[in-house]
């Protein structure tokens, strides 16, 4: 639903996106840090409408395409009702591109914290986190995934989860959200603006109306992990300014956590 199913079109468009110079609007770019991100938030529409945005965030990966082996990738349930957080039991995430293996011993590690359970059912039409994996199986070189369903979750629960995974720069965490949704698009520019704020501010009380992975980002900056990160925010735009009009659009950042 939110990319191509053909192989060869869907690789054609994430190395569009990819090798795209389109430079986002605002101030020029700063110059990349040195070290490649430990953490990203990205967001996770269709790629007509979120994919430059995303793109902006993954190619400052780019330098570590060959230390990353793990990717513990967080996003918020869309499709079900869900209380914590779920892993699945399944052994690997399919794609177009191919399969990606689930680090099983993490996901087993992890499913015996507190607000942690084990749920194919919440993971089966999660768009979330399934659309940001054709990019990550294009920039990596090889990865095992760690992916987590977000549903209502106390920050510390997530945070105890985040720590539990952390690990060093063979280990990347991916924060899956889209900001406001459905706001004419000057209103959604004055929000998502304040909302960036937050985020850099390493906030922990974002809410759903600011951006749908509210709590998976909340988590994030509440983990021990993250206190002596800095966020930067490397490209925000919304679907008016990709393929949308201009009458309701949804929100998008990328950031980078370093």
């Amino acid at each position: 639903m939110f990319y191509p199913a053909g192989a060869d079109e869907l690789r054609r468009d994430i190395d569009t996106l990819l090798g795209s110079t389109d430079a986002p609007p605002g101030p020029a770019p700063k110059s990349p840090p040195k070290s490649p991100p430990k953490s990203l938030i990205v967001p996770h529409a269709g790629y007509v409408y979120s994919g430059p945005i995303a793109a902006t965030a993954y190619r400052s990966l780019r330098p570590a395409s060959r230390d990353i082996s793990r990717v513990v990738l967080f996003g918020p349930a869309h499709r079900v009702y869900l209380e914590g957080m779920a892993v699945p039991a399944t052994d690997g995430f399919a794609t177009p591109l191919g399969t990606v293996p689930i680090d099983r011993s993490t996901v087993e590690k992890i499913s015996r914290l507190p607000g942690t359970r084990t749920s194919d059912e919440a993971h089966r039409d999660e768009h979330s986190l399934e659309v940001q994996l054709p990019f990550l199986q294009t920039v990596l070189e090889a990865f095992e995934l760690v992916p987590v369903v977000v549903g209502r979750c106390d920050p510390t629960l997530l945070a105890d989860v985040i720590d539990t995974v952390w690990g060093g720069p063979e280990t990347l965490l991916v924060v899956s959200s889209d900001l406001s949704h459905y706001l004419p698009y000057e209103r959604a520019r004055q929000i998502d603006a304040r909302t960036c704020r937050r985020i850099i501010d390493k906030q922990t009380t974002l809410t759903g109306d600011e951006a749908c992975g509210a709590h998976a980002i909340n988590g994030l900056m509440s983990s021990r992990g993250c206190r002596n990160l800095t966020v930067e925010a490397i490209d925000v735009r919304n679907s008016g300014d990709t393929a949308g009009d201009k009458s309701r659009v949804v929100g998008y950042g990328a950031f980078t956590l370093h």
